[in-house]
């Protein structure tokens, strides 16, 4: 006998299965000596009330063995000899766009401009220890792109994108653990995510696919307002008949190709603030309403803020409980930060993305003689005014929280888990007056819905200023291609269709489709 239960548990009750079994044997009309097996289907936490309890839908069994566990398995045909599609960039949409199409019957050929992603580990250390950055391997650039090195949360706000449970069960078929099938918020881990990343390059290249590193594309071979193929920064022609063009947010050299090829972009709203950490327990304890913080049961804590500023977003993104802040800057002269945490999320710090949103007119008039591009070159401004006012290299200008609220120059600063360093700096005067008055503003009404929110003992840092591209590459909402070029299918996060690891991966699964319905046709 099977049965589908809901049970909503204390933390504890719902730790470990002795705590509930009887209740599930109660209602099976059971003993409990005849339950066979429970199996966690989803489990999610609900902190709203003061009693913080535990969601959990079950599968239980009784009376007969229980089926064996059965995961989701991928088995992908040999393309060895299929038609080719150029896919630029191996993060979230490039891999999962190459993956779709080998499950299509395409050959994927990935250009990757960074380093795989073993060897993209040993530059990241090297960051860490405030060496200067290389422009083709970072944070953001290498194998996995941006989410390879930045946490792993896979969850998306859009019910609309697609098909989100595919992705976890491509994830999990790669090696992310199996409780990413069943949290409601599923995440991976920055420890973890490496690895999975290596098992999906591997996967391409059994099925007769190809990845390559160090291939920068430098331009597009264009015929007759068609993709013929592309150019690589070494002089390499690659004929191609459709090209996936999957590269990130942070590629700002492949918008200025575009933009010098007269290719059409369009300014869209984007994001630009800060990164706040607090001392972990300090959030377990305000989000878990308990001076004692998560205890043994309870995992660490998040949040999730939002509120209207002068008519503009001010909230919280990517939010890493028990994380790290790490240096994201691509280039010379920018200081840009970003969040990651482990997969058990043990670090003493919690951080935060706080950011602003950005609407093309608020863009200052000086940037706008560069026309689509000004607000890349505002977005660059910032990051090296917040440059200038750091120390040595990769140290980050910072702030204590309070201080920032308050307009004050703060003399000491806090512990960070940010490795190169801090300065303090008086971020609310580097910051543009646009953003750092919402900031302002917005952290008083969160410290309002969070008591002790407005610590001392927080910091800021600058700047969080890669939530995504101020640019988007327009394409056809019915056969996602360019508007213009036939066969460029702008993809995921860079293309402006995405935001985070989920939302790249399904964008990159429906550009696949599309590819394949054009060369079908």
């Amino acid at each position: 006998m099977k049965k589908d239960i809901a049970l909503r548990l204390t933390p504890q009750e719902a730790s470990n299965e002795k705590y509930y079994k009887d209740i599930v044997a109660k209602k099976m009309k059971v003993h409990p000596d005849k339950i066979t097996a429970i199996r966690v289907r989803k489990r999610s936490i609900d902190a709203r009330q003061r009693q913080v309890m535990v969601q959990l839908h079950l599968e239980a069994f009784a009376n007969a063995p229980a089926p064996e566990k059965e995961f989701v398995t991928f088995e992908y045909q040999n393309v060895s000899d299929k038609p080719e599609v150029i896919v630029v960039g191996a993060g979230p949409g490039g891999l999962f766009a190459a993956l779709r199409l080998v499950e299509l019957g395409f050959k994927p050929i990935v250009l990757e401009r960074g380093k795989d992603v073993n060897e993209r580990k040993k530059d990241i250390a090297l960051l860490n220890r405030n060496n200067p950055v290389d422009p083709e391997s970072n944070y953001a650039f290498g194998e996995g792109g941006a989410g390879t090195f930045s946490d792993g949360k896979l969850y998306t706000r859009s019910t609309k994108r697609g098909d989100f449970n595919k992705v976890l069960h491509v994830l999990h078929f790669h090696g992310a653990q199996d409780d990413i099938l069943v949290d409601s918020h599923p995440h991976i881990g920055t420890d973890r995510l490496p690895g999975v990343i290596k098992k999906m390059r591997e996967s391409i290249i059994t099925a007769g696919g190809e990845v390559l590193f160090n291939a920068t594309v430098t331009d597009l071979v264009i015929e007759d307002s068609s993709v013929k193929g592309l150019v690589l920064k070494d002089g390499t022609n690659i004929k191609a008949k459709a090209v996936v063009l999957a590269t990130g947010h942070s590629a700002r050299d492949v918008y200025t190709m575009l933009d010098n090829r007269a290719i059409e972009l369009e300014a869209k709203t984007w994001a630009m603030g800060v990164r706040v950490e607090h001392p972990q327990e300090l959030i377990d304890q305000i989000q878990y309403h308990s001076p004692d913080g998560r205890g043994e049961y309870l995992p660490a804590a998040s949040y999730n803020f939002s509120c209207q500023v002068q008519e503009r977003g001010v909230y919280s993104f990517c939010m890493c409980p028990g994380g790290f802040i790490v240096p994201a800057m691509t280039g010379e002269n920018e200081m840009v930060v970003n969040g990651m945490s482990p997969s058990k999320r043990n670090s003493p710090y919690a951080n935060s993305g706080m950011v602003v949103e950005v609407r093309p007119e608020d863009i200052p008039d000086e940037f706008r003689k560069q026309g689509v591009l000004a607000g890349l070159a505002y977005q660059k401004e910032v990051e090296r005014l917040c440059y200038i006012n750091g120390g040595k290299n990769l140290i980050a200008p910072a702030q204590r929280l309070t201080d920032f609220v308050d307009s004050r120059l703060s003399f000491d600063l806090p512990p960070t888990s940010y490795v190169p360093g801090t300065i303090a700096s008086p971020l609310h005067f580097v910051l543009p007056y646009g953003i750092s008055n919402r900031l302002q503003e917005g952290f008083k009404q969160f410290g309002k819905w969070a008591n002790g929110f407005l610590d001392p003992e927080a910091i800021i840092l600058g700047t969080e200023s890669r939530t995504s591209s101020p640019l988007r590459i327009p394409r056809d909402p019915l056969s996602l291609q360019h508007v213009h070029i036939g066969g460029l299918f702008p993809c995921g996060e860079g293309a402006g269709y995405a935001g985070g690891i989920a939302s790249s991966a399904i964008d990159g699964e429906k550009c696949a489709d599309a590819v394949a319905r054009m060369l079908g046709e």
